[in-house]
């Protein structure tokens, strides 16, 4: 009799645990719908409907499930281009992957990656792209401009993501002629991978570019003390005394 007194005794705890977890919950659900409402509202024009934050959550409460699954679609769907995206990038596909990674962003414009990647692809599009017809020039400036916006709206979402600052400085030295932009980007880019010797190879020639001798050479001897790749110590001692041989005569 004892055991089912005990027994009768925390059924009813849990029921009424679980009655109260249900209480907040449909409590939260409230106070989120009336919140969602009042934000509508909000930012309603006034020359709208005539719509109340009431009826308003009234309206939210009716199709929250709808809502939520609508949501969970989109995200999803949103994940399935970004792989696909990824995929075809890796692939070297990359006129596909640009516009799987249109569709990517439209579900999610705040994705630092995304961006990322399509200033890569439009790199290689762009470069792909060598006079099959007059109007190739013009095609070949649009995809490098698309790479440069895809790097700097990533810088935007993410001003750490180091990615497409070393993006920058390839295109703004390589492609696009703009060596002081490149030496921006690759001093805040090796202010945090310091050990980078391809990039310190980039931002020497952007120096270089800029007429600024001394610092590159400072530069090459950076990479000469610091590489043990017998190929790049080579390469920055001819670099380094091709300069010094510009300043001294």
């Amino acid at each position: 009799m004892k055991k089912f007194k005990e027994f009768l005794t925390a059924i009813l705890i849990i029921a009424a645990v679980g009655a109260l977890l249900y209480f907040m919950y449909q409590r939260g659900s409230v106070k989120t719908n009336r919140e969602l409402a009042g934000r509508i509202a909000e930012l309603s024009p006034r020359g709208g409907p005539p719509e109340t934050i009431d009826g308003l959550r009234h309206a939210i409460a009716l199709y929250e499930d709808q809502i939520e699954r609508n949501v969970r679609e989109g995200a999803q769907t949103g994940v399935y281009w970004k792989i696909l995206a990824t995929r075809l990038a890796d692939r070297n596909m990359h006129n596909d992957a640009l516009s799987a990674l249109e569709k990517a962003i439209y579900y999610n414009t705040e994705d630092a990656l995304l961006y990322y990647l399509t200033g890569v692809s439009a790199s290689f599009v762009a470069k792909s792209i060598i006079g099959f017809s007059v109007n190739d020039i013009n095609e070949r400036e649009r995809y490098f401009n698309l790479a440069e916006k895809g790097y700097l709206r990533a810088l935007e979402i993410d001003i750490t993501y180091t990615r497409p600052m070393y993006g920058l400085g390839v295109l703004y030295v390589f492609e696009l002629d703009k060596p002081q932009e490149a030496v921006t980007c690759l001093d805040r880019y090796l202010s945090i991978n310091t050990s980078d010797i391809s990039a310190m190879f980039i931002l020497a020639r952007a120096h270089f570019m800029l007429q600024n001798y001394s610092r590159a050479v400072e530069i090459y001897d950076r990479i000469i003390d610091r590489t043990r790749n017998q190929s790049e110590k080579n390469e920055a001692l001819n670099n380094r005394d091709y300069i010094q041989g510009i300043i001294y005569g």
